[in-house]
């Protein structure tokens, strides 16, 4: 059963103002009566968690993917993140989606936690050890939203303290910076959480899940411009990863995502926590009926047959190379291959408890997502269904493939690669690897259980980026309805021209946006 409920608060957060207005509501607390007792700190805590419950950084993830060779997304709505014109190239500092909304929430997220932090280090009423955690938890917020800045835009404003008038116009910093501001948000929290499992803390962020984070973020800048990678930067993630215990595989692959097994699932980390009827997402129309991911034909092919052979071509539609014949290849044909593949995509109907049922949408690609959908929800899923399945940031699984990751870069494929690999084949029910293979085709087979494993759970993008290999990827896709194009400049979004225009001069465009 789920035991958290995120508190929704309202807190005064804006500028002060020249005009005299009447500002104590008797409706909700206001900043003036607000920050007087312990248990508001924790409400306030606890709200700044719920900030995370924003569409791309919960159940917008999957549209990630659609940036990506993963998937491709139909509607051309800002709230599905505008992926249609980014994987076109359409990028500009006009832009809407994810370019835009990325910046402006997690910058606003950073400064509902820095209010909360000033008032936090005045506070009399907490113990030394609560005031402590409750920092160490928002500080680990703090670099969450600002990783989502680090690695989409490079260069932005590095924001430590609730702005005034006076503040307000805040010039960006060098992506280094940036990046030192959410190391040491990162390391505070890892000196300061508790050392708990995700189930034991409640759904709150633990020393383990921070170390995991970081060692994320140190992967992010462990490849030099040419996708070779970084000997320090990667021994540094490797030693980081070392440290991590408490979790293991859950018995099923499924068990992360359908919201009755998650609160026993071994292996998550960290999620983003849901409960109907006050917190609920649209998942399960958007991506049932609505179709807002349609996996790709090249995405469904990386999925190996169930013996470890490679996957077999796919049928496609007469007269187009982006739609599968769902009269030749059909759910039933998704048994052949790797049992993840049935468990993360369906082929024209959707399937809960055994029946089929018809997405309401164009099938773009004919499938679908099912890798989130709510079985104990009674389909077809519509306006009124209240899905309430938490979004992970981290789970086990991730641990695993990071770790054979740094290890085989640094000493090839040992037996810790090897052991780190199998346990995720074997959980799947595929066979283990080959033995003697080499450090190249070691690198390969990781970074395709990294796409199957992970996929549209919001890593693809960034393992692209990170890996320099987001180009020659991305504009080799031939079974998308739209033509892919991704330039260098790409690798960086440009910050959007609404907060240039208001920022008096302070704020520089990224490069080649101008």
């Amino acid at each position: 059963m789920k035991k958290i409920v995120y508190f929704l608060i309202i807190i005064a957060f804006g500028f002060s103002s020249c005009v005299e207005l009447e500002l104590n509501p008797n409706d909700r607390p206001s900043s003036g009566t607000y920050w007087k007792t312990p248990e508001d700190f924790k409400l306030a805590l606890t709200a700044a968690y719920g900030a995370t419950r924003r569409n791309m950084f919960s159940f917008s993830t999957p549209c990630w993917d659609n940036l990506t060779d993963n998937g491709y997304g139909q509607h051309a709505e800002g709230q599905y993140g505008l992926t249609t014109n980014m994987v076109q190239g359409n990028i500009d500092p006009s832009s809407g989606g994810f370019v835009s909304e990325v910046y402006l929430g997690a910058l606003a997220d950073v400064a509902r936690v820095n209010i909360f932090l000033s008032k936090l280090k005045d506070f009399t009423g907490l113990d030394d050890a609560t005031k402590k955690q409750y920092e160490a938890e928002a500080r680990m917020l703090r670099a969450y939203f600002y990783s989502y800045l680090y690695r989409g835009y490079g260069d932005v404003p590095v924001i430590s303290e609730p702005l005034t008038l006076e503040t307000q116009y805040q010039d960006k910093k060098p992506a280094a910076d940036v990046y030192k501001f959410i190391m040491d948000d990162l390391d505070f929290a890892i000196a300061n959480l508790p050392d708990k499992t995700y189930k034991a803390a409640g759904g709150r962020w633990t020393k383990n899940a921070a170390k995991a984070y970081k060692a994320r973020m140190i992967l992010y800048t462990a490849y030099d411009d040419a996708g070779n990678m970084i000997t320090a930067k990667m021994t540094e993630a490797k030693t980081m990863l070392d440290g991590i215990t408490g979790y293991s595989l859950a018995p099923d692959f499924s068990d992360n995502f359908q919201d009755l097994k998650q609160e026993s699932s071994p292996e998550i980390m960290m999620s983003i926590k849901f409960l109907a009827p006050n917190t609920t997402s649209s998942a399960d129309m958007w991506y049932a009926d609505w179709l807002v991911v349609s996996p790709l034909i090249n995405f469904i092919e990386e999925f190996e047959m169930k013996d470890g052979t490679p996957g077999t071509a796919i049928s496609k539609k007469a007269g187009s190379k982006f739609t599968i014949d769902t009269e030749v290849f059909t759910n039933a044909s998704l048994a052949n291959r790797d049992p993840r593949l049935a468990k993360t995509v369906f082929i024209e109907k959707y399937v809960i408890n055994g029946t089929e049922y018809t997405a309401g949408n164009a099938k773009p690609t004919g499938a679908g997502l099912g890798k989130f959908l709510s079985p104990n929800l009674t389909p077809p899923y519509g306006y009124s269904t209240l899905s309430q399945q938490d979004w992970v940031i981290l789970r086990y699984a991730d641990i695993l493939l990071m770790l054979a990751e740094t290890e085989n870069e640094l000493n090839g494929p040992t037996v810790l690669v090897y052991n780190s690999i199998n346990q995720i084949r074997t959980r799947a029910g595929m066979p283990a690897l080959p033995t003697g293979l080499s450090k190249d085709d070691m690198r390969k087979k990781i970074r395709h259980e990294r796409r199957v494993e992970l996929a549209f759970e919001g890593h693809r993008y960034f393992d692209l980026k990170r890996w320099k290999t987001a180009k020659t990827t991305l504009n080799a896709v031939k079974d998308a309805p739209v033509v892919y194009k991704f330039e260098d400049k790409n690798y960086l979004w440009p910050i959007p021209q609404s907060e240039i225009d208001k920022n008096q001069g302070k704020l520089i465009q990224n490069p080649n946006y101008k």
